[in-house]
């Protein structure tokens, strides 16, 4: 019967999707995706016409918001994990 467990030599693989340079890459596009809703929102504000559409750019301005706060999180909490594990090693 082959052992469940995984070799100490090997490292283990993380998906693409969990790496860091994914992480920025999302923030830096919510950025973006934030950016344009702010935009939305003034052009709504401007012009009396589309005023009744606001709420699809404030939609958008909340959700990138949550979004940049989630995976900003994740990268805070993952760089202390990362820090506090090699203090560890150190001393």
């Amino acid at each position: 019967m082959p052992s469940k467990k995984d070799p100490v030599f090997r490292k283990a693989v993380i998906p693409w999707y969990r790496s860091n340079k994914v992480h920025v890459l999302a923030v830096v596009f919510m950025l973006m995706v934030l950016l344009f809703g702010i935009t939305g929102i003034s052009v709504a504000r401007e012009l009396e016409d589309y005023r009744g559409y606001i709420w699809i750019p404030i939609t958008l301005v909340i959700m990138s918001a949550i979004i940049i706060i989630t995976v900003t999180y994740r990268l805070i909490k993952r760089y202390s994990n990362r820090t506090s594990k090699d203090s560890i090693l150190i001393d």
